[in-house]
């Protein structure tokens, strides 16, 4: 087996001695840093080069931590003037994933490079931490690069913001084929939804 399989094998069992410790000790080192802070290189080599990360110029590693748990409704003293229905504060979640939530921050951040991938690094009570693989539209090894140049086009910015990252498209529930896509033919639910209910006659019939 190769270097990189080892390393998978090892982050496959969090639960062993050694990475139990190592995240622990990270845990810890994350909670002293600021939330989001770039890093010289991926914590997980592996996991970042299988998601299209390259070691060369142009790419960008960022940590983040986001606030785990669910999401509290915005109401002043938790009173919403309203029917009964629309009475709970505590017990909402959010519509999207915290990995969206986490690339989406660090989008805003880093406006002028484009978000490529992300991957789950480690948690604790409070925090989850991710790493989002960015990418330098601007940079000339990067245009220059026929695999990757694609996120050059204007169509692909801040493509974390608009869902269509592997965190982005899970979460909008398109991570199905065949038969139990039928909620989702034409790209999304709603576009489904709209197929259906609208009714097309020709001009001529």
């Amino acid at each position: 087996m190769g270097a990189y399989k080892y390393m998978e094998e090892l982050w496959r069992h969090k639960q062993s001695d050694c990475i139990r410790f190592l995240l622990r000790v990270r845990a810890w080192e994350y909670r002293q840093r600021p939330k989001m802070v770039r890093c010289a290189r991926p914590t997980r080599t592996d996991k970042a080069h299988r998601l299209g990360y390259k070691a060369k110029q142009g790419y960008v590693i960022v940590r983040i931590g986001v606030r785990r748990g669910g999401r509290k409704r915005q109401n002043h003293r938790g009173m919403v003037w309203g029917k009964p229905k629309h009475q709970g504060i505590n017990h909402l979640k959010f519509e999207r994933n915290l990995q969206s939530v986490a690339e989406e921050k660090v989008g805003r951040k880093y406006a002028n490079l484009r978000v490529l991938n992300s991957y789950w690094i480690n948690q604790d009570a409070t925090m989850k931490y991710y790493e989002i693989i960015m990418v330098d539209p601007s940079h000339t090894k990067i245009r220059n690069d026929a695999r990757i140049n694609w996120i050059v086009n204007p169509v692909h910015k801040h493509r974390e913001c608009r869902g269509l990252t592997s965190a982005g498209r899970k979460g909008r529930g398109l991570r199905k084929s065949g038969h139990r896509a039928n909620g989702i033919k034409g790209g999304s639910f709603r576009a489904a939804w709209m197929n259906r209910n609208t009714l097309k006659l020709k001009r001529y019939r």
